[in-house]
């Protein structure tokens, strides 16, 4: 099965080690959702967030974690039968994955990690270097107290075979992305891309649930007077905007975009962004 690996790979046509290690990576996150939904996870689980995006919408940046939530909160959630369940079927493809269940099980978002320090040299890639083995990390998330209102949807997958993935309906997904923009703790310029790109592809956030998001973390919780309009937004957005330093949100989104899109972040402003606010904010909202 690692010819059915290598095959995926061949069809990125990766032009340097760095776009090599990002479609590998990028691969073992489509067999972890396959294996996955082999352990019924989406039962209970909706897959969101950046690499929810790439992989189901085509978004043109590398994402590093898989990102959930579960579909009803559920403090006793346990990843350790589906983390069983995802390193035997990872074996079925000829991968040996090393899933770490997280050390603290009294967090709202529980982290666990898979680890391969082999199928770069499997396949005999550039990135894999000469000396100790190059491990791919991938962290899996989830929420397991999540704000009520999202939306879900569903979408067909057809590698490394036919399966069904559950997971945010776009709207509920930007919805959370700008409760990131304006609640994380530090830049992170890829929010600022998948930012862009939702609204070049006209979507409108689910407000509903932005709202429930905001009163539940952040600098708004437990603020339950806070009325989550399209004025109230535009405001909160323009804010955030002007604090941002744009060459360090650039520097940080470089190293998961090919070369067109490099050249269009070159673009990033208070300008830029202000005017993307605006294309955003008169849309009618979801």
């Amino acid at each position: 099965m690692i010819d059915l690996i290598k095959e995926r790979l061949r069809r990125y046509g990766a032009a340097v080690p760095l776009e090599e290690e990002n479609a590998v990576k990028e691969i073992l996150q489509e067999i972890a959702l396959y294996a996955l939904w082999r352990s019924d996870f989406f039962d209970v689980a909706l897959f969101q967030g950046g690499t929810s995006l790439r992989i189901l919408h085509d978004l043109p940046r590398f994402s590093e974690d898989l990102d959930f939530l579960l579909r009803a909160p559920n403090p006793q959630f346990d990843w350790s039968p589906y983390l069983r369940t995802l390193t035997e079927v990872a074996a079925e493809f000829g991968v040996k994955l090393e899933a770490l269940p997280p050390d603290k099980m009294d967090k709202a978002i529980q982290a666990a990690l898979l680890k391969n320090d082999s199928i770069a040299n499997q396949l005999d890639l550039s990135f894999a270097g000469r000396r100790k083995p190059k491990t791919i990390k991938i962290k899996l998330e989830i929420d397991i107290n999540p704000p009520t209102g999202s939306g879900e949807d569903t979408s067909f997958l057809d590698f490394p075979l036919d399966y069904e993935v559950r997971h945010q309906d776009l709207p509920s997904n930007l919805a959370l992305k700008i409760h990131a923009l304006l609640c994380r703790g530090f830049l992170k310029g890829r929010d600022w891309f998948d930012f862009s790109w939702y609204v070049s592809r006209d979507i409108a956030p689910n407000l509903a649930l932005l709202r429930s998001a905001l009163v539940q973390t952040g600098p708004w919780a437990g603020d339950n007077t806070i009325a989550v309009d399209i004025a109230w937004l535009e405001a909160a957005l323009s804010d955030a905007i002007a604090k941002i330093d744009w060459k360090a949100a650039s520097d940080d989104v470089a190293r998961f975009l090919r070369p067109a899109e490099l050249r269009s972040v070159e673009l990033w402003s208070e300008r830029f962004f202000l005017a993307k606010v605006e294309k955003l904010t008169s849309s009618p909202p979801a």
